[in-house]
């Protein structure tokens, strides 16, 4: 539920001072769960919160607030409406949603519901801008189209309307479970232009993916709460609603690129340098078209028959070891 705030006696919930924000996103609301006639007083806490089941007052801790509950327990044990257990009592806007909300049907109708996403792209170092929608000579004649026209990737590429069955459908999603939990979708509008091509040939291309897990958790889905206050007979009301929705989310990819002779050039000679080829094409054309490239190539190679090279002259030395020292019986060979 989020975190309470309170004023003295009055309860404010997240839903009084949080609305739901974003940046490039689109939403709509596909069900609703509607919890009416709240107003600010005391009532049974709903009993999937913890520790909110009671038999007794000495059960319940007054002034305490639970995260995932509805409000500040008053310390006392209550019968939970017309049911035969108890629950702490709560300072809370009363009755609870969880017990008094009426459910609706889901939209299904909004299948057919279309969307227009309209994008721009900059190339800054071009000074190129680019547009998803068809260029038209007028603004009549460009209304007039997009009141029409349904996007086509072959047919209708630059008709940035978008049916929410055929957005569900490219996310491979089913749209009634959607339309059960509510969904996050990204939109991924991706640009690839050649500049030295045809405008025409610069259009974007357009991807959709489910964001959010569709995984059997109360975090599933997309969904939010509002409300609408209003007075009757001098009493502060309410009529809280929880929204299902399919939110869009616009995510935008851009590449450009154009030919231009300098910077190829300097590519090039970097590549070629990098791997030697430069060495080898100035060697070719110094020993191919100068005058002088016998003189470069006497430098640059050595030549065998030209410096031939002198025999080497091999002495042998031997030497004899022998023992050099006097004996006792001189003159008697040993």
């Amino acid at each position: 539920m989020g975190l309470l705030g309170f004023i003295k006696d009055y309860v404010l919930g997240f839903l009084d001072y949080e609305t739901p924000k974003g940046f490039d996103v689109i939403s709509t609301t596909v069900r609703r769960e509607v919890t009416y006639d709240q107003k600010q007083g005391t009532c049974a806490e709903y009993f999937a919160v913890m520790n909110a089941n009671c038999t007794k007052n000495s059960d319940c801790t007054a002034g305490e607030v639970i995260f995932d509950g509805n409000g500040r327990r008053t310390g006392r044990c209550v019968q939970f409406y017309d049911q035969k257990f108890k629950t702490c009592e709560i300072q809370a806007w009363c009755p609870v949603e969880e017990w008094a909300a009426v459910r609706e049907p889901p939209l299904l109708e909004a299948i057919n519901f279309t969307v227009f996403i309209e994008n721009s792209i900059r190339f800054p170092q071009f000074d190129v801008t680019r547009l998803n929608t068809k260029d038209a000579s007028n603004k009549r004649m460009r209304r007039k189209y997009l009141n029409k026209c349904h996007y086509d990737e072959e047919k209708e590429p630059y008709c940035p309307i978008f049916r929410l069955g055929y957005i569900a459908e490219q996310a491979r999603e089913n749209f009634a479970e959607l339309c059960r939990t509510g969904g996050v979708i990204g939109v991924f509008i991706n640009w690839q232009c050649d500049l030295d091509l045809d405008s025409s040939s610069c259009k974007p291309t357009y991807s959709f993916r489910l964001l959010d897990t569709r995984k059997d958790l109360p975090t599933a889905g997309y969904y939010y709460r509002f409300s609408k206050s209003y007075i009757i007979n001098g009493v502060e009301s309410r009529t809280l609603i929880k929204a299902y929705g399919i939110r869009l989310d616009i995510i935008v990819h851009g590449h450009a690129g154009k030919f231009s002779f300098i910077p190829t050039i300097i590519n090039s000679v970097t590549a070629m340098g990098s791997v030697g080829v430069c060495s080898m094409i100035c060697d070719w054309i110094l020993l191919t078209f100068i005058d002088k490239n016998e003189v470069f190539s006497g430098k640059k190679f050595d030549d065998p028959l030209k410096d031939p090279v002198q025999p080497m002259s091999t002495a042998f030395t031997i030497v004899s070891y022998g023992s050099n020292h006097s004996d006792l019986s001189d003159g008697v060979p040993l």
